[in-house]
């Protein structure tokens, strides 16, 4: 092992786009002596090999790069140990085994992206939206045994405007986690680090979204439902049934408060698309129908033809 402060051994965890800018900067800051991805996999119709946005930085930076297919293969952990890393950072990648966050002398750290103990999970950056919170940001914590419940290295604040999407957070906090996860670095280095156990029994989840988590359920109040139309936006998607079929529903606002719409029921006039809420009704600003672009709702009035009132479920 080199000397940690001047030539430290600092591995790299991570697959998708959001991991890449910590990458870079953490490349650029100190040099990664390695970085780990998924391997390659099929999607799409032709099932042709996808290689991760981790991976092509990897590549296109000439970084040494492992991508196992399990993260317990003996021969992988012995790759690993023979790096002698110091430190390991891990950005949006797969639960590591305790022979693999263990190797890191100085410790194995995640940014989450969640203020911890809230929202632990894999989407709490959705939740915080869904939930509407006002206020979320990026954890830096030790890795553990137990998901998301290691001692607390370095937090950031992030506020989150009204009108604020999921696929909009997910921008906004891609550069200051880069900015943390080279911070938290320098102060493991330096020995500053304070690591701070986390509050348990304040902790919320935030699982995984799935389709029938984002039906939209029209007795709630309006607040509510465009937070989930946020929370959802871009995947999976709010959605409710519209004349027997899908109806996605991408960005929405409060509707017109003169209009009197039982809950689940919709109006269409000249104005726009209307559903009523347990308080009021929402309108309709963005949709995607089933097998169909999504589309302003200007465009979808000018080619509707079906009926002006009705339910939607």
């Amino acid at each position: 092992m080199g000397d940690a402060m001047n030539t430290p051994s600092i591995i790299f965890m991570g697959s998708p786009d959001f991991a890449v800018p910590a990458l870079r900067a953490l490349h650029e800051t100190f040099g990664l002596t390695a970085i780990v991805s998924v391997p390659d996999k099929p999607a799409g119709r032709g099932r042709t090999l996808q290689t991760s946005a981790v991976s092509k930085e990897a590549m296109s930076l000439g970084i040494p790069l492992l991508t196992p297919e399990r993260l317990t293969d003996p021969e992988f952990i012995d790759q690993l140990s023979a790096l002698h890393p110091d430190i390991i950072v891990v950005i949006a990648f797969r639960i590591l085994p305790k022979e693999v966050y263990s190797l890191a002398k100085l410790g194995a750290f995640n940014i989450h992206g969640s203020l911890l103990p809230k929202y632990r999970g894999a989407a709490p950056i959705q939740w915080a939206i869904i939930n509407g919170e006002t206020e979320t940001g990026l954890t830096a914590f030790l890795l553990n045994e137990t998901v998301d419940t290691g001692n607390i290295l370095a937090k950031k604040h992030i506020h989150i405007p009204d009108d604020m999407t999921s696929g909009e957070l997910f921008t906004t906090l891609v550069n200051p986690a880069a900015e943390l996860a080279v911070n938290t670095c320098k102060d493991l280095l330096s020995g500053n680090a304070i690591a701070l156990q986390q509050q348990h029994e304040l902790a919320t989840p935030a699982p995984k979204l799935f389709r029938q988590t984002c039906k939209i359920d029209w007795r709630k109040s309006s607040k509510s439902i465009l937070n989930l139309i946020r929370g959802a936006n871009p995947k999976p998607g709010a959605w409710t049934m519209f004349n027997d079929k899908t109806l996605k529903i991408l960005k929405a606002s409060f509707g017109d408060p003169s209009l009197k719409i039982h809950q689940s029921s919709f109006i269409i006039n000249e104005h726009g698309f209307f559903i009523g809420t347990s308080d009021g009704n929402v309108s309709l600003l963005q949709i995607q129908e089933e097998g169909k672009a999504a589309m302003p709702v200007s465009d979808f009035l000018r080619g509707y033809r079906g009926l002006k009132e009705g339910m939607c479920s």
